[in-house]
């Protein structure tokens, strides 16, 4: 579980929810016409703008936010080290049958047990990271979406409410609940907005360059592994991706 996430969006419900109890209650701020106006406003513009096995994966998508194991490039590096060790010793083809539990780096593997060429491996691969990356973006789009139409849908439920509003100025006792749909409306848009769409937005966007950051790795060190270079070499290779902090405590440990 990423606690980040977790601890972020209880502070920011705790802020809101603090707010409008300090200064009033919580069923001022429950209309029922808003509800409709934003709610499934969105969920109908998402259905528009995505496909439906985008949309299907919605679920899954938002729970990498908050249950998701980042990747440590570090531990990556030392089980590449590992396996360019068992190549050196024993042989390349040996590297079929060492148990990988990363889907990734067992293909990798994998392809360089299988003697394929250097370039071979490195276009198979780089394709893995492409496809992956277009998944990622059209989920990260639908989730861009919602942010953009959460607001959008707020401006509209606003101006349904102002109509209502003076079309019934006459009507003093219709004025409050007119007025509540064009306030709420914005209100809960800009919730779906801001506390939902772009924190998990920039989450996601985060997860999955780190995925490809990575895959990067692994690619470099199967290329250096079929090229028969010295584990050390590799693993001095691959610290190259690491910031200078996590580099040194890396070579120390190498």
């Amino acid at each position: 579980m990423d606690i980040g996430t977790v601890v972020g969006l209880i502070l920011a419900l705790i802020g809101i929810v603090g707010s409008i109890l300090l200064g009033g209650s919580l069923t001022a701020f429950y209309d029922l016409p808003s509800v409709f106006a934003v709610g499934f406003g969105v969920v109908g513009t998402t259905l528009m703008k995505c496909s439906m096995e985008t949309v299907k994966s919605f679920l899954k998508t938002v729970m990498k936010a908050f249950f998701f194991s980042p990747a440590d490039p570090k531990l990556t590096i030392e089980e590449i080290s590992k396996l360019a060790e068992t190549a050196r010793r024993e042989s390349i083809f040996a590297l079929e049958k060492v148990p990988i539990e990363d889907a990734f780096l067992k293909k990798a593997m994998t392809l360089a047990a299988d003697n394929r060429p250097p370039d071979v491996i490195q276009s198979i691969l780089q394709m893995e990271i492409d496809s992956m990356s277009k998944r990622h973006k059209a989920n990260y789009d639908m989730i861009d979406g919602i942010e953009k139409d959460g607001p959008a849908m707020g401006m509209l439920g606003t101006l349904i409410g102002l109509v209502i509003m003076l079309g019934n100025l006459q009507d003093q006792a219709a004025i409050g609940p007119a007025m509540a749909v064009a306030l709420l409306t914005t209100f809960y848009g800009s919730m779906i907005a801001n506390l939902f769409a772009a924190p998990i937005k920039t989450k996601i966007k985060t997860r999955s360059e780190a995925e490809i950051f990575k895959m990067n790795i692994i690619i470099a060190g199967t290329l250096g592994i079929v090229a028969g270079e010295n584990p050390r070499l590799i693993v001095e290779k691959l610290n190259s991706f690491l910031p200078p902090s996590q580099r040194t405590e890396a070579e120390k440990k190498e």
